[in-house]
């Protein structure tokens, strides 16, 4: 888990599940080992001290499971989250190299980064503290200057760059492993 996000619901739930399961163990093992005290080796004939055992050993199975899923999940947001930062970064570099081939002024890659992102002509110049007309002559300008159509062709311009190329170097698998065919 990133130090930068608090743990989600499912993670919380999970954890609790884990502790409640984990507490109920304890109890039936505790008390199962006290009717053993308490009924010397009679007590190992009882029904009830079978039941305990068997509910104390599911129990604790399903901690053990649960607790690698819980790791796992984990493990699978924590990578997730890596990808989605070296996407966002690798996106955002990608922008800036554009913006400064296709010589965008300040202003103009101000109002492309709002579009890429999805803000309306009107939601461009409220947060911009602009005149709509002003957003259209830059995006205007915008268009023109990277050999774009409109909003469309430009988001995928800068998506098919970041596609073209892998954002991190995937390990090669060890020489003595075979590769999966593919076949199943």
């Amino acid at each position: 888990m990133s130090s930068k996000t608090k743990p989600d619901k499912t993670t919380i739930g999970l954890l609790a599940l884990i502790v409640t399961q984990s507490a109920c163990s304890v109890f039936f093992l505790s008390d199962a080992v006290a009717d053993i005290i308490a009924d010397g080796m009679a007590a190992l004939n009882d029904v009830h001290l079978h039941v305990e055992m068997v509910a104390t050993l599911s129990l604790i199975v399903a901690v053990i499971l649960e607790g690698r899923f819980l790791v796992r999940l984990l493990r699978r947001n924590a990578h997730a989250e890596r990808g989605l930062s070296i996407a966002s970064g690798a996106l955002h570099d990608l922008m800036e190299q554009y913006f400064h081939e296709w010589g965008l002024t300040p202003s103009e890659a101000d109002v492309a980064t709002f579009a890429i992102k999805g803000l309306d002509i009107a939601e461009i110049a409220e947060v911009r503290g602009t005149a709509e007309g002003t957003v259209k002559a830059h995006l205007n300008a915008i268009y023109r200057k990277s050999g774009t159509s409109g909003r469309g062709a430009l988001l995928g311009l800068l998506v098919d760059d970041l596609l073209a190329q892998p954002l991190i170097e995937r390990k090669e698998p060890p020489k003595d492993v075979p590769k999966a065919s593919g076949l199943a």
